[in-house]
């Protein structure tokens, strides 16, 4: 006479021996710090990130209204030379060694090249254009770390909860019916904490631009 064979769920049962409970425990418990860890690194990658792109955009902000009153300055010069160059030639020159070198020698020119005036002007906000591209740059970088920092959070509570999953079901009797359903569960939020983690999208290589030469 033979025996009956083993159902499906008693099948089932070896995923609540004390090796595959054990295993689990083990491996979610070193997702859970794994994971702690690079969300915390994240976290400090994102904050670094944010302070320079604030300190680039105060220091954007300090040159462009340095150079803005730079320009207007340069104007008044340029005015100045231009009403005085026939009724007063020796306070128009005067006006004129004050001017900036460039607007100086657009000035003495006989015809106005708009693309000239305008690389002038151009020029003068440089400086304050690459602070504001660096800035850019690190708040991208932030707001990817952020995004990452966020999926790791994601990560740490799928192992979190595979890990209690796991721990409830080495409490349990092994001739339990609970103690294999708890098993499945822990096996599938460490396959969730994985697909998570292995989807997270890759830092862009984001190129920081150069300080302006000083």
């Amino acid at each position: 006479m033979t025996s009956a064979s083993p159902s499906f769920f008693d099948r089932l049962r070896i995923l609540g021996s004390e090796i595959v409970l054990g295993t689990l425990i083990a491996l979610l418990s070193v997702g859970v710090a794994y994971g702690s860890y690079q969300g915390s690194m994240a976290d400090s990658d994102q904050n670094k990130n944010e302070i320079e792109g604030m300190k680039s955009l105060n220091d954007g902000n300090t040159v462009f209204l340095t150079a803005n009153q730079t320009l207007t300055q340069d104007y008044a010069y340029y005015d100045n030379w231009y009403t005085n160059l026939d009724s007063n030639p020796d306070l128009s020159a005067y006006y004129l060694e004050l001017m900036s070198d460039e607007l100086a020698t657009l000035a003495q020119k006989d015809t106005m090249d708009q693309a000239e005036w305008a690389a002038y002007e151009e020029g003068i906000f440089a400086d304050s254009y690459v602070y504001f591209d660096r800035s850019e740059a690190f708040f991208k970088l932030a707001g990817a770390w952020d995004e990452k920092g966020d999926q790791l959070q994601l990560v740490v509570l799928f192992m979190a909860l595979g890990l209690t999953f796991a721990a409830w079901a080495s409490l349990l009797k092994e001739e339990s019916n609970l103690r294999p359903l708890f098993a499945i569960f822990a096996i599938a939020m460490l396959v969730a904490a994985l697909a998570t983690y292995f989807s997270m999208p890759a830092i862009p290589a984001i190129e920081i631009p150069p300080l302006p030469a000083m």
